[in-house]
């Protein structure tokens, strides 16, 4: 590609189209999210893609995958959109008014609390759009190497990455069952008796999954998995259905809905962790990025602390 191409590789607009098929994983998701008809989006990543030269995606069933050059042209577009996003918050910040967008990628377990940031950041900044993006560990760990968003979110983050944190909030994880199990009559239930039972276990590239085994690993037992399950909503229907026990965040269970199960008193439990908030150490924060670490820092663990009172499972 010669320096004249790179110097004009595509316009805003087709790089905000590019972010917005690989935020959605598809056309027709960028399209709803843009307000753009199908054709639109596609003409204008074929112009994109004509003058880089090489494929950006290919479609797999209905599933959209990035090609290397792809993944190379999102991490710039990245790049781009957030030094224009810089200059509009600089400049509304002269007048005081503080606008732009904020991106946060978050592991699916703390959907349940995020958006009791989210609220009062938004009330305080009513002019901030909010682009929230969920999925299991490995999937935002993949958003976190191309650097798509201003801060991610992990009950167990990866070493392997050069990022700055901070350590936010604890995630106690706790063992359930159906109010109805012959476990819940027990004052206590020893590890072994859990193990024993029909477990229901999170998917490959889960955090949670992650802990439970790393527990389970230096205790040296091993569970009875009879299921493997997507999300944690799935779980706890199909725990409350007596397919079996599980363990979950109880953040999952505070806020997300707890009828019909109860925890179970094992004496190991719970599994200790806690949530960070993590961010790229090569990428400089824009100035709403930063006032929201600064809200999460100073306002809201309390916050969390107060609502979560209010829902205690």
């Amino acid at each position: 590609m010669s320096l004249r191409l790179q110097a004009h590789l595509g316009t805003l607009r087709q790089m905000e189209i590019l972010l917005a098929v690989y935020d959605s994983g598809s056309v027709s998701g960028a399209a709803e999210m843009l307000h753009l008809t199908q054709p639109t989006i596609s003409m204008q990543l074929k112009k994109l893609t004509d003058v880089v030269g090489l494929p950006l995606y290919n479609i797999v069933g209905r599933k959209v995958v990035f090609t290397e050059a792809g993944l190379e042209v999102v991490k710039t577009a990245t790049e781009v959109l957030d030094s224009f996003s810089r200059l509009e918050m600089a400049l509304s910040d002269m007048g005081e008014l503080k606008s732009g967008t904020l991106r946060l990628a978050v592991v699916t377990t703390s959907k349940y609390f995020i958006p009791h940031l989210l609220g009062p950041f938004c009330e305080r900044y009513p002019n901030v759009a909010v682009q929230l993006n969920v999925g299991n560990r490995q999937q935002i760990i993949e958003r976190l190497k191309q650097g798509i968003d201003d801060f991610y979110v992990f009950s167990h983050p990866p070493g392997d990455i050069n990022t700055d944190s901070i350590e936010f909030f604890n995630n106690p994880l706790v063992a359930i069952a159906h109010e109805n199990h012959p476990l819940v009559k027990q004052p206590d239930v020893s590890l072994a008796e859990l193990c024993n039972a029909p477990f229901l276990m999170r998917e490959n590239g889960s955090g949670t999954r992650l802990a439970i085994e790393n527990f389970m690993n230096k205790q040296g037992v091993r569970l009875n998995v009879k299921m493997t399950i997507e999300s944690n909503e799935a779980i706890k229907h199909s725990v409350m259905s007596g397919l079996g026990v599980s363990i979950l965040s109880a953040h999952t269970l505070a806020f997300g809905g707890n009828t019909g199960l109860v925890q179970l008193k094992v004496k190991e439990l719970p599994i200790n962790s806690n949530w960070y908030f993590l961010w790229l150490k090569s990428k400089r924060p824009s100035a709403i990025a930063q006032a929201f670490l600064t809200h999460v820092e100073s306002d809201g663990r309390q916050m969390l602390l107060t609502e979560l009172s209010k829902h205690k499972f």
